[in-house]
């Protein structure tokens, strides 16, 4: 497995997030190798989308239930809509390249750190296509909630280790899935499912869109986490 670190290019902030990140990897002493991937710029997402044949499909100011699927949507503060365009088609692309390549890979944002050493393999052996490693607290909206959950989970099992589903934190017309999208693993019939619900529902923010709603019985998170998010300022609000 090969890790991808989502990097703005001469962005300031995201690079040296990005390097913080993978010094956190050396650190400890992760087995297995990472990169730098440079995102997708503002710039180029008109040219893109026309390329992909995509519709951006999610509310930028004012809040709407989708028909297709019963969501109810909320948009999100963007002082500029194609730097958060931008940032799904990072994502996007990475998921393109899993199916592609039929490799399972870790995406990470430049604002994730590791806290762990990340022994993999047990997740790629889950039944769950995408799985994220990441501590909600400080990633996510109702973490504590979230947390609570999956350490409910690991105190019945009495096992640190494994993959559980991802937790309702919400009511269930609400977007709900990883915690922050920061750190997870996406394994290639994973990455397909999540093309395909692209293709049917539009392009959405890609935490939105990789929600348990319209992905069942694909999300799952480790019940130990290995990465944290660092608190960087935000590339893609502001």
């Amino acid at each position: 497995m090969k890790a991808y670190v989502i990097t703005v290019k001469d962005n300031e902030v995201s690079e040296k997030a990005a390097a913080a990140c993978i010094d956190s990897h050396n650190r400890v002493n992760n087995d297995f190798p990472i990169e730098i991937y440079y995102g997708m710029t503002p710039d180029k997402v008109d040219f893109e989308f026309r390329l992909l044949h995509f519709r951006w499909t999610y509310p930028w100011d004012k809040e709407r239930v989708d028909i297709r699927s019963g969501l109810k949507l909320t948009p999100y503060t963007t002082a500029d809509p194609k730097k958060r365009i931008a940032c799904f088609l990072s994502h996007y692309n990475l998921w393109f390249n899993c199916v592609q390549t039929k490799s399972p890979i870790l995406i990470l944002e430049h604002d994730a750190i590791f806290t762990h050493q990340f022994n993999y393999q047990y997740t790629l052996d889950s039944k769950y296509g995408i799985i994220g490693i990441n501590n909600p607290i400080g990633a996510t909206r109702r973490a504590s909630v979230f947390d609570n959950q999956v350490q409910m989970t690991r105190s019945i099992n009495h096992n640190a280790d494994g993959v559980v589903p991802v937790p309702t934190v919400d009511s269930f017309d609400v977007p709900q899935g990883l915690a922050g999208n920061s750190a997870y693993v996406i394994k290639p019939d994973g990455a397909q499912k999540l093309l395909d619900v692209v293709t049917e529902h539009g392009a959405w923010p890609n935490d939105a869109i990789m929600c348990k709603q319209l992905l069942p019985n694909v999300l799952g998170v480790t019940k130990k986490y290995y990465t944290k998010v660092q608190g960087t300022r935000s590339t893609t609000t502001l």
